[in-house]
């Protein structure tokens, strides 16, 4: 009951029904929801049907919606496909380099500009300045560095009696890319870092260098195992990307040579635009995301699991 004053006399008002209260709560939340579903659906869902659909179809993507239905014969050639398998083994060694020195290398640099050096709020921003230009300027701005005969680093190696193909041989193009997509984006993955070791209270430092821990012991034994939540997380975004790596290549290699860099976007750009054989192409979309979906169903049920139960909490603060 509400009591409204009025002169000496007070008049209780009847409070709003429950039912009532929780009717205008969940049209708050509809109406805060709704503008954000309607681009979800137009913008994702919407084209991931499409895509599906039209991938059981021979279709060069003109005339309407596809009717030549050939069922899963667009899978079949997939996956029977020499380029496609180039495609995975790609994958598995970008996915394989940005694990297992990429990201401890964004680590280290991390570690490194949490100490107190000077200008380390340049280097912060010098270090994370490459995640801010664009994948375009990226490819382009390597190309010329990496371009055979004039390019620079060719121009410096040569004072030491050695030049590379660099982009337009198949056994450096990967080595390549992977350098340039460490450039590109080891600032995102430190900034990721940087965050989660301030999160640690110096306490803890303390207390172990109090106990007499060194200083590899403190960062082994505390540091690192309380930056669980934050690799992970990283990990997670790097192989996500990784699956579905398009600019870069394009740019700067087209996928070449020989299908050499060839990454599941770029053959799908080459056969969906190219060739205009966008069924086939519409297969290739619907297994990246397929990959993209399992990899994060089981790496958050098996991987992420402890860190999403930490998080998770009720109305009232409790687990």
């Amino acid at each position: 009951m509400t009591t409204l004053t009025r002169g000496p006399e007070a008049v209780k008002l009847p409070a709003p029904a429950p039912a009532a209260r929780r009717r205008g709560r969940w049209v708050s939340i509809v109406l805060f929801l709704l503008p954000a579903l309607v681009l979800f659906l137009m913008l994702v869902v919407a084209p991931m049907l499409v895509a599906i659909y039209s991938s059981v179809f021979k279709w060069n993507g003109f005339g309407g919606l596809p009717t030549d239905f050939i069922g899963l014969d667009n899978f079949t050639r997939l996956f029977t496909s020499e380029i496609f398998a180039q495609d995975l083994w790609h994958l598995a060694v970008l996915v394989l380099l940005s694990i297992f020195v990429q990201l401890p290398f964004s680590l280290a640099i991390a570690m490194l500009l949490n100490q107190r050096i000077r200008g380390r709020a340049l280097y912060r921003v010098l270090f994370f300045a490459p995640y801010v230009l664009s994948e375009v300027i990226t490819g382009v701005l390597f190309s010329l560095i990496l371009s055979p005969g004039s390019g620079m680093a060719n121009q410096l190696l040569s004072v030491f009696g050695w030049e590379s193909e660099w982009l337009a041989d198949p056994n450096t193009v990967m080595p390549s890319l992977f350098l340039v997509m460490t450039w590109k984006y080891f600032g995102f993955h430190m900034m990721i870092y940087l965050a989660g070791r301030q999160n640690i209270p110096n306490e803890l430092i303390e207390a172990a260098q109090i106990d007499g821990a060194t200083g590899w012991k403190t960062f082994r034994h505390v540091t690192l195992p309380l930056l669980g939540p934050t690799i992970r997380i990283s990990v997670f975004l790097s192989v996500i990307y990784t699956i579905q790596l398009f600019d870069l290549v394009w740019i700067l290699t087209g996928g070449g040579p020989s299908h050499s860099s060839e990454t599941m976007a770029v053959t799908m750009m080459d056969w969906g635009f190219k060739r205009s054989q966008v069924g086939y192409a519409s297969a290739i979309s619907v297994v990246m995301f397929g990959l993209s979906l399992v990899f994060a169903l089981l790496y958050q049920r098996f991987v992420m699991r402890r860190d999403l139960e930490g998080a998770t909490t009720s109305a009232g603060g409790r687990p």
